[in-house]
């Protein structure tokens, strides 16, 4: 009877883990209502920062850079693959960081340091419409929306924090809130945004087969 009350015991204590570390999920919308794809979602509580280490790389590939927006935590060192067989030349005059990667192929002597929050524009010196960003932010918890709209951030704690959106199409600054955490929550948000297309390149005799 004690080893069966032991067992249900820890069937309890590994439910009540399982729900306990369910994912916060947010949803980001646009103002007609529908799914925003490469939205910066960012929770960061001022008071317990800390720096979670991750590998990070912004590939260029088939003449486009991937991921379209991706995200960091300052502090980050970012890897800039060439998957292509032409040559690149990759470059941000943004305030936040300002480098330059020049002609290369394969991958660069070391990566990039970004150690200063804020938004970076990539650019490509020998195929203009190459664009891409990087949204550097203080918290671990930072994510980029998928197809769906959506992130689930998995192991944050519960506890009081600062919500910041981005989008590179957005009308206006989204102003911080201060937001309410708990484990298995649904959040919903919305951006104001001018719809527009990812950048894309030319068709074929445009520049796109152009190798330095």
């Amino acid at each position: 009877m004690a080893f069966l009350t032991r067992i249900l015991s820890g069937c309890l204590l590994f439910c009540f883990s399982t729900v306990a570390l369910a994912a916060v999920q947010i949803t980001v919308t646009d103002q007609q209502g529908q799914p925003l794809e490469d939205a910066v979602v960012e929770l960061l509580d001022p008071a317990n920062q800390q720096f979670s280490q991750k590998k990070a790389e912004v590939k260029q590939q088939d003449l486009t850079f991937i991921p379209f927006v991706s995200a960091y935590q300052t502090g980050t060192a970012v890897d800039f693959p060439n998957m292509d067989k032409t040559r690149h030349h990759v470059y941000s005059f943004s305030p936040a960081k300002v480098f330059e990667l020049k002609l290369y192929a394969n991958k660069p002597e070391a990566p990039v340091l970004f150690d200063q929050a804020g938004i970076i524009a990539l650019g490509c010196n020998i195929h203009d419409y190459m664009q891409a960003y990087i949204y550097i932010g203080d918290s671990p918890f930072l994510q980029v929306t998928d197809g769906k709209g959506l992130v689930a951030f998995n192991d944050i704690p519960d506890g009081t924090y600062q919500l910041k959106l981005w989008h590179p199409w957005q009308n206006a600054d989204w102003v911080t809130q201060q937001v309410q955490i708990k484990q298995g929550q649904l959040m919903s948000y919305q951006l104001a945004i001018t719809a527009q297309e990812k950048p894309k390149k030319p068709k074929k005799g445009f520049g796109a087969s152009y190798t330095p």
